[in-house]
């Protein structure tokens, strides 16, 4: 522990800045070029030269080893200008999105420091990892991080496969965390407390661009950092049962009965849930994963049954497009829970809006207010939303709807999108008015579940592009994203999900690809609820309305 700020140390041997040359890792992008410590200033050929140095560009700057030559910005324009460089760009959170955020600050030779919660990269998808993705392997690779690995000489999984979240991780994203260039830079266990500006509350001013962001580990270190890139995500704060956002009466009484969104109910977590009844609330996909293998667990195990609740009067949404959806394997995944619904093998409970859990016993009651169902274990499928408390003194501005930026909300509306139909977007839609701080990845989604990896793997090149000063490259935002309105699902059929066999995940993008704002047809139409909810009556018996009787 500590009581002064400290910064991270870049890599590399220290070396002197000149015009022309610096350390790649340390030196800010700037109009003039980088080349490795041991280079010497070439004064006459107007760029770096030494046996390992870049080869020169025909803009008369250099480009870095694997022959790119936009890696440098323009330092004047980055909206940290102001703040030392030396000091690195602090990512919060070493999932997909964070780990390609280093990527792309790594090949643009921007210091920069990893912070992780957990005991290891993605530590939130190694809990799902029992989930096959809905995505080829194509789309789960971010670019940058692709041509780091390759260097490395990586065996890239085939392209046309659909990993499990446990294969993601340990054929992408932990060879990608241990590439030399990203893991010394990587700190495990460790968690950000909060986020300030160094002698700055939120109210001060003056002088506020150019001092330094402050960030306050939960052991009390405390690091310097030019930006802030929060890519911690949303999984370790979970939508509540209670149907008006807040918690259910006896909710956190009954907390040890209820279990997080997709336990894996065939493999580890099968004792939890055999010969028991189980009760899944929430009409995602993440909810219909569950479902299924509850359906096919009872199949397997006496005495097992399973009950779905939704806040909405008819599962259509749920259901799909079935046969008329473009995309077979999740119209298949709707087919398959209709029929298990239809068969009575899954009791659904429609307009059923969570108000109170009871504890009796080795029990709970759940009841709306007017029914009640009494079950072993509950599946609370009912969402993510992000934990803005860490950023508390930055002066943020989120839309009040989503909790996401303002700017990227109505590009972002359920109520209006799914995954495919989100317009592409940058470092200026996940822009606050606090220059250098960004949240991408799904927590800058706020509540709308249509997050995609694609789309944070482009979040991050624009964000980290804004950083170096490139606006070009970063307002060149491109997605080409199908329409699925599926952000995780199980696979249907196929054990590796090739062709139209295929299930799905909660973070990537379907396997068939069709131009950004066209997608492919779902079969069904609206937004999250084309009808309001039932509503109960909270009325006590005998007392009419109005404050005064």
């Amino acid at each position: 522990m500590t009581d002064k700020p400290t910064t991270a140390q870049p890599s590399g041997d220290p070396a002197e800045t000149t015009a022309c040359c610096a350390p790649a890792e340390t030196a800010a992008p700037a109009d003039a070029c980088c080349a490795p410590a041991e280079a010497k200033a070439d004064a006459e050929a107007g760029c770096c030269s030494a046996e390992a140095a870049p080869a020169p560009a025909e803009d008369g700057c250099c480009a870095d080893a694997s022959g790119r030559t936009d890696v440098i910005g323009d330092a004047a324009a980055s909206p940290v200008a102001e703040v030392d460089a030396a000091l690195p760009v602090v990512v919060i959170g070493a999932g997909p999105v964070g780990l390609a955020a280093a990527a792309h600050l790594s090949e643009r030779g921007i210091p920069f420091t990893v912070i992780e919660a957990g005991d290891g990269p993605a530590a939130a998808i190694r809990q799902w990892g029992h989930v096959r993705l809905f995505s080829p392997w194509r789309f789960d690779v971010d670019p940058a991080a692709a041509r780091l690995l390759a260097e490395a000489g990586w065996a890239r999984p085939d392209d046309d496969k659909l990993p499990t979240g446990a294969q993601l991780v340990a054929d992408y994203l932990q060879p990608l965390a241990d590439l030399p260039q990203l893991k010394p830079h990587l700190r495990y266990g460790a968690r950000v407390a909060a986020v300030t500006r160094a002698g700055f509350d939120r109210v001060r001013t003056a002088g506020r661009e150019a001092t330094p962001f402050l960030v306050r580990l939960d052991s009390g270190e405390e690091i310097l950092a030019r930006a802030v890139v929060d890519a911690s995500g949303t999984w370790g704060t979970p939508n509540l049962l209670g149907a008006a956002g807040i918690p259910a009466h006896g909710e956190p009484e009954a907390a040890a009965f209820v279990e997080s969104a997709l336990p894996d109910v065939l493999g580890a977590d099968r004792e939890r849930f055999a010969g028991r009844a189980t009760l899944v609330v929430g009409a995602g996909h993440s909810a219909a994963n569950t479902l299924l293998a509850l359906a096919d667990l009872a199949a397997q195990a006496p005495g097992t049954t399973v009950t779905w609740a939704i806040r909405a009067a008819s599962p259509a949404r749920a259901y799909g497009g079935e046969s008329a959806d473009a995309l077979p394997a999740r119209g298949a995944l709707g087919t398959r829970l209709r029929e298990y619904v239809e068969s009575g093998a899954i009791t659904l409970l429609t307009g059923f809006g969570v108000q109170r859990l009871t504890v009796t016993g080795e029990q709970v009651e759940v009841s709306d207010g007017a029914r009640t169902v009494v079950v072993d274990r509950i599946v609370s499928a009912t969402g993510f939303r992000p934990d803005h408390g860490i950023v508390s003194e930055l002066r943020l501005d989120l839309d009040p709807i989503m909790g996401s930026p303002r700017a990227l909300a109505p590009l972002i509306d359920p109520n209006q999108h799914s995954c495919g139909t989100v317009p592409p977007h940058g470092a200026d839609d996940l822009a606050h008015p606090e220059p250098g701080y960004y949240a991408i990845g799904v927590k800058s989604y706020g509540r709308a579940p249509t997050f995609l990896l694609a789309t944070g793997y482009e979040q991050a090149r624009s964000v980290v592009a804004a950083l170096a000063g490139d606006w070009a490259a970063a307002r060149d935002v491109q997605l080409d994203l199908p329409e699925t309105g599926v952000c995780n699902s199980n696979p249907v059929l196929g054990a590796d999900g090739t062709g139209a066999d295929s299930g799905g995940d909660c973070c990537g993008t379907p396997a068939v690809p069709e131009p950004t704002g066209r997608g492919l047809a779902t079969g069904i139409a609206g937004g999250l609820l084309s009808a309001p909810l039932a509503l109960t009556d909270l009325t006590p018996a005998g007392q009419s309305g109005g404050c005064c009787s």
